[in-house]
């Protein structure tokens, strides 16, 4: 049996997904969580449903706002008072930062953005896609502990029966120590959908969009499913929308339950960044479009004539 931590972030007063879906495969270890902040009594008796034995609320000055020196030098201390062999993480744009800087400061090894893993008698072996995801790798870490792992949202997906822990909850007083670049002000994006690496279904246009205007017809359809617009590295290249919305090699690697990809052909670079998709839904003129080869469910036509009547349909089937 391991002693695990996993670290949480929280968005909008909920802790994020890929938490509940770390917790949900750690069955049979010892499974704490330390968050930095406070958490209200849902969100800690939701970690404890899906195995959570202690919650760790980290406090202390200059720990209000994330910077990865901060809260790096705040984890280490709190880590360093406790035994554990690992230490979780998502690996969404905060894991990615800071967990390799906290992993430095033991000397231990780092295996990112694991899309499995298990335990075998207490030791943890993941897998990681390799070469843009055209190979996956089996990953041990070895080395002096804590091993560091970062998971892919989305990646696991929920455990349906999880096993419920404790779920105490207590304050811990950290500290930021020096902090030597610090965040003056976070100007928040417009858009409130989750972001793409995180988000359980994306809408994605291609060049065929022909505009950046064209892509309203998108973000009606993902209004009515709750999902978030994503785009082709063609798109973006066309300016029909900007580049943190490009799914692909070059842009964001994503792996939701649903994705559906509109007028876009399919070229390998952003096949790269969408094929451990779920399920995958692709519209498009061209009935020899490659991405057609991926797809679950293909439509062949045009994407101003189908998407809306997707829309209208989704619209009779929630109600909405």
């Amino acid at each position: 049996m391991a002693n695990v931590l996993v670290f949480t972030e929280v968005h909008d007063g909920r802790v994020k997904p890929v938490t509940l879906e770390i917790l949900g495969r750690l069955h049979g270890q010892t499974a704490d969580v330390a968050v930095f902040g406070d958490l209200d009594a849902g969100q800690v008796a939701e970690l404890a449903k899906h195995g959570a034995q202690s919650v760790h609320k980290l406090k202390g000055a200059g720990l209000e706002k994330y910077s990865p020196e901060g809260y790096a030098n705040a984890l280490s201390e709190f880590i360093k008072s406790k035994n554990y062999d690992y230490v979780f993480g998502g690996a969404t744009s905060m894991g990615k930062d800071m967990l390799p800087r906290l992993a430095t400061k033991f000397d231990a090894g780092l295996a990112s953005d694991v899309v499995n893993f298990t335990f075998d008698g207490g030791v943890f072996a993941g897998t990681r896609p390799l070469f843009a995801g055209k190979c996956l790798a089996k990953v041990e870490v070895t080395g002096p502990k804590p091993h560091f792992i970062s998971v892919r949202p989305n990646a696991l997906g929920m455990s349906p029966n999880p096993t419920a822990g404790s779920g105490s909850a207590a304050d811990v007083a950290v500290s930021a120590g020096d902090i030597r670049a610090t965040i003056k002000e976070i100007i928040k994006a417009t858009s409130t959908k989750v972001d793409l690496t995180e988000a359980n279904i994306i809408v994605t246009g291609g060049r065929a969009m022909k505009n950046a205007e064209n892509f309203q017809i998108l973000d009606q359809l993902a209004d009515v499913i709750g999902a978030t617009v994503g785009a082709s590295r063609a798109a973006v290249d066309s300016g029909f929308a900007p580049h943190a919305m490009q799914v692909g090699q070059t842009g964001k690697t994503v792996a939701p339950s649903l994705y559906i990809a509109c007028g876009v052909s399919g070229a390998i670079q952003h096949l790269a960044g969408m094929r451990t998709s779920k399920v995958i839904v692709a519209i498009n003129s061209d009935p020899d479009a490659p991405i057609f080869t991926k797809a679950d469910y293909g439509i062949v036509g045009d994407l101003f004539q189908i998407v809306p009547i997707m829309t209208e349909e989704f619209k009779k089937l929630l109600g909405k």
